[in-house]
């Protein structure tokens, strides 16, 4: 008997990048799991464009996988959030579905954030699908079709492990390693992604402080214990956060390196976004206040005021970047004078 997996994807204008990972995900060989959609307010037409590609008018083209058009039409199973609302009413609709090849899409009104986007998800995974395991999956991904298989027996294998993750490759050529887990730099205030060759050529899977939110496999019982992301974070640091939360509650975070996905996003880029820096500079000290010891704290606090931010002031002046300037003085100061 295998344990059911819901398997949430969030979309923001970027229907061209669900689509592929849609057609990598409905070709694993891992047989029971939902695939639920969340669409987080888009502008671009996704919400058209994915049901075209559920109805098999529109045919992916990867490198990665190959379009199999034997499993379209897709069952498709909408529901606003609105009526996200009326258990009744969602719950006849999903009885009306058969077991395999339907697809949930879930339309919400604005952009919620990655947070609080894949917490409406999971609240209706765990309210009508009653899954398992669920995985979180970045839009931007495409699945090898055993990464599932490897997952969900390593979880198996021990009561304690809650937050599992696979191997990671950049999508594009050359395709290097992107992570096999995440190490947090308590005096830093800060996550890296660890890219070790000898972990995934040992093939053994092993603990790690943090699994990176791009693929994320936990436990629904996880979410019971400790909740669901944090909110407030809207974007960064906020998959770190939750690790180190289901740490505290005693489950183990584990790195499955036989499972194997490739990621478009988080490669090494030029183009740094006042979104990004002021979300990722406000929410590394929400972290730390949150979950650092006192003295890491403090550790922290003199890295980055006496090193960092000086760094990252001399580096915006000297580009004359005003806008990521300005951005990062205002994630420093709503992150030491408001709490996440």
């Amino acid at each position: 008997m295998y344990s059911k997996v819901a398997i949430i994807i969030l979309n923001w204008n970027g229907w061209e990048d669900t689509i592929e990972c849609l057609e990598s995900v409905y070709q694993i060989e891992y047989p029971n799991y939902d695939i639920v959609v969340i669409d987080n307010g888009s502008k671009d037409n996704s919400i058209e464009k994915i049901k075209e590609y559920a109805v098999g008018r529109i045919q992916v083209e990867s490198s990665f996988v190959r379009y199999n058009p034997d499993n379209k039409p897709l069952c498709l199973i909408e529901h606003s959030q609105e009526e996200l609302k009326f258990n009744d009413r969602v719950q006849k609709d999903l009885e009306k579905a058969p077991l395999e090849r339907k697809l949930i899409l879930i339309k919400n009104i604005k952009n919620y954030g990655f947070a609080e986007g894949n917490n409406i998800a999971i609240k209706y995974a765990m309210t009508f699908l009653k899954p398992d395991h669920i995985l979180l999956l970045n839009n931007d991904t495409i699945v090898d079709p055993d990464f599932l298989d490897e997952l969900v027996q390593t979880a198996e294998t021990d009561l304690n492990i809650g937050v599992l993750g696979p191997t990671i490759y950049d999508y594009n050529p050359p395709r290097g390693l992107q992570s096999t887990g995440s190490k947090i730099l308590w005096n830093h205030g800060d996550a890296i992604n660890l890219t070790y060759e000898a972990d995934v050529k040992a093939g053994i899977p092993k603990e790690v402080d943090a699994v990176t939110g791009c693929a994320l496999l936990a436990k629904s019982e996880v979410f019971k214990k400790i909740g669901g992301l944090n909110n407030n974070y809207f974007a960064y640091f906020e998959e770190i956060e939750w690790c180190v939360r289901a740490r505290k509650a005693m489950y183990k975070i584990v790195y499955v390196p036989q499972g194997i996905i490739w990621h478009k996003g988080g490669a090494t880029s030029s183009k740094i976004t006042g979104f990004a820096v002021y979300h990722h500079t406000r929410n590394r000290f929400w972290f730390m206040k949150q979950h650092a010891s006192d003295k890491q704290y403090l550790i922290f606090l003199v890295y980055f005021l006496g090193f960092k931010f000086f760094s990252f002031v001399g580096w915006a002046l000297l580009h004359k970047n005003k806008p990521l300037l300005v951005s990062f003085i205002k994630g420093v100061k709503d992150g030491i004078l408001a709490h996440g």
